[in-house]
C-alpha cells in the first residue's frame, strides 16, 4: 500500500517512509491511497471470532503487501494482548471499554503496535529513531510505556505544565532509559505545534533521524480500526442494523479510524464527535467554517484541543464534501458542569463508573438518542480508566475508586521530567 500526503497527492510513499517520518516533510499528513474493502460474507465471519484473530485479519487488509505473514502476526500477537468488552449499561445503550491495556487508556492498542513495527524497521536499518510526541494526558504514558526499553529508540514527550492529572504526569514523567520528559510551560496545542515544527525542519531532521508518535503518525491510526470491528462483532445481530457511536473526541484521530472502518464497510449509521468546551468541530459542523482556537483547560482534558490535527484527514476521506461530511457526523459539545453530572447520576442510576472523557461521549450519545428514536443500539467509549482521574470522580460518586495495582505502582516513583518553556529553540537543545 502507498500513502501520500494531504498536501500532495501525487507524492507517494511506502509504510516504511510514512512510519518512520511519521508527518510529510511538507506539514501534510499521510493518508493510504486506498482503503481496503470488506465484504459482507467477511463481516459475518469476524463476528465469530476473537479481538486477536480480527486484528490480525484487519491488519492484514492493510499491510499484507508491505509486511510479511510473519511480521503481522508477531505485531498482533505482542500489541493486542487485551479485550475491548462491550458493556450494556441500560436499554440499547453500551460503553465500549478500551481501557483494559497496560496503561488503562485506548492508546494502548495503537501505541503497542506502533511501537513494534517502528522497531522492525529501525532494527533492519540499523539506525537510531528519536521520536517525539505530543500529548494531552493519554498519549504520552500509552507511547512512553509501549516504547520504553526498546532498542535504538528514543522518545521525547511533551506535555502541558498543570493541565494533565496526578497519575498521567507520573505514568509519563517517571521513566528512565530512552524516555524524556518535557513538561512545556503552555497548552497542547503549543506542545502539538512545537511537535509539527520539529518534524518538518529540514536542517534538524539532516543531524537526526526524527518521528513522531502522536496519532498523526499513520502506524498509530490505522490499528484504532480494530476495536470498532470488536465494538459491532459484539452486539446481537438484532442490534447492529442502525447503530451510532459516540467518541469523546479531542486531536480527532479515534473518530478518524472510525470512519475509515466506515468505509471498509463496517455499517454504522452516524458518528457523534463529542467534545467539551473546546468545539471546533461541532461548531465546524453546524456552520461549514473550521476556527482553530486557543484551547480550554477542563476535566476530560485529553480533550483540550482547539486544533485538530486529524481533521484534515477526515475531510480528505470525504473529498472535502461538507454535505457528505454531515451526513455520517454529528457534533455535540458539553461543559465541565454536565460532564460531572452525568457521572454522578450514571453511578447513581446504574451503579457504572464513568472517566470524565466516558461521561462526554455518553452526553453525546443520549443526546443523539433523544433527537433520533429509531436506533438498534448506541455505543459510547469509555477511553480511559476512572482511576486516572478519581480526584474528579470520587466526588461526584461518593465512594473511593479503586486503582488497579500496574496504576498505583507508578505513584511512589520519582518525577524525572524536565521543564522547558513553550520555545523552540529549548526544545532543539533537548533534542540534539
Amino acid at each position: 500500500m502507498k500513502f501520500y500526503s494531504t498536501k500532495n497527492n501525487s507524492k507517494l510513499v511506502d509504510l516504511k517512509t510514512a512510519v518512520l517520518e511519521g508527518m510529510p516533510k511538507d506539514s501534510g499528513l499521510y493518508m493510504p491511497t486506498e482503503i481496503p474493502l470488506i465484504s459482507t460474507k467477511e463481516l459475518e465471519d469476524v463476528s465469530k471470532i476473537s479481538f486477536q484473530e480480527l486484528s490480525l485479519f484487519i491488519a492484514f487488509k492493510f499491510f499484507k503487501d508491505d509486511l510479511s505473514k510473519a511480521l503481522i502476526e508477531k505485531l498482533v500477537h505482542e500489541s493486542i494482548t487485551f479485550d475491548a468488552p462491550l458493556v450494556n449499561i441500560y436499554d440499547n445503550v453500551y460503553a465500549l471499554e478500551l481501557f483494559h491495556g497496560p496503561t488503562l487508556a485506548f492508546k494502548d492498542f495503537a501505541a503497542r503496535f506502533m511501537a513494534r513495527l517502528m522497531s522492525s524497521f529501525v532494527k533492519e536499518d540499523k539506525k537510531k529513531l528519536k521520536v517525539i510526541v505530543a500529548t494531552s494526558g493519554d498519549t504520552g504514558s500509552a507511547v512512553a510505556n509501549s516504547f520504553y526499553s526498546i532498542d535504538n529508540i528514543e522518545v521525547i514527550i511533551l506535555y502541558p505544565s498543570g493541565k494533565i492529572s496526578k497519575i498521567q504526569e507520573q505514568q509519563i514523567a517517571t521513566l528512565d532509559k530512552n524516555i524524556k520528559a518535557l513538561e512545556v510551560n503552555g497548552t497542547f496545542d503549543d506542545c502539538q505545534k512545537l511537535v509539527k515544527t520539529a518534524l518538518a525542519d529540514k536542517e534538524l531532521n539532516k543531524k537526526i533521524d526524527l518521528s513522531s508518535a502522536n496519532s498523526i503518525n499513520i502506524a498509530r491510526l490505522l490499528p484504532q480500526t480494530f476495536y470498532y470491528f470488536r465494538a459491532w462483532s459484539q452486539l446481537d445481530k438484532k442490534r447492529r442494523d442502525n447503530l451510532v457511536i459516540s467518541v469523546p473526541s479531542g486531536n480527532f484521530g479515534n473518530l478518524c479510524a472510525g470512519l475509515i472502518a466506515k468505509k471498509m464497510g463496517l455499517p454504522i449509521k452516524k458518528f457523534i464527535a463529542s467534545t467539551n468546551i473546546n468545539d471546533v468541530i461541532p461548531q465546524y459542523l453546524t456552520t461549514g467554517a473550521y476556527t482553530a482556537k486557543a484551547s480550554k483547560q477542563t476535566i476530560s482534558n485529553a480533550m483540550d484541543v482547539g486544533d485538530p490535527s486529524n481533521f484534515v484527514r477526515i475531510k480528505e476521506l470525504y473529498g472535502n464534501i461538507f454535505d457528505d461530511i454531515k451526513k455520517d457526523i454529528v457534533g455535540f459539545s458539553f461543559t465541565d458542569d454536565q460532564t460531572r453530572a452525568n457521572i454522578k447520576d450514571t453511578y447513581k442510576r446504574y451503579s457504572y463508573i464513568l472517566d470524565p472523557h466516558g461521561s462526554v461521549g455518553m452526553l453525546g450519545l443520549k443526546k443523539y438518542i433523544r433527537q433520533n428514536e429509531d436506533i438498534s443500539a448506541g455505543i459510547f467509549f469509555e477511553t480511559a480508566h476512572p482511576a486516572k482521574f478519581m480526584d474528579i470522580v470520587e466526588k461526584e460518586i461518593g465512594q473511593k475508586v479503586l486503582i488497579p495495582e500496574r496504576l498505583a505502582a507508578f505513584m511512589d516513583k520519582e518525577k524525572r521530567s524536565i521543564k522547558i518553556n513553550n520555545d523552540y529553540k529549548e526544545l532543539i537543545e533537548q533534542l540534539i
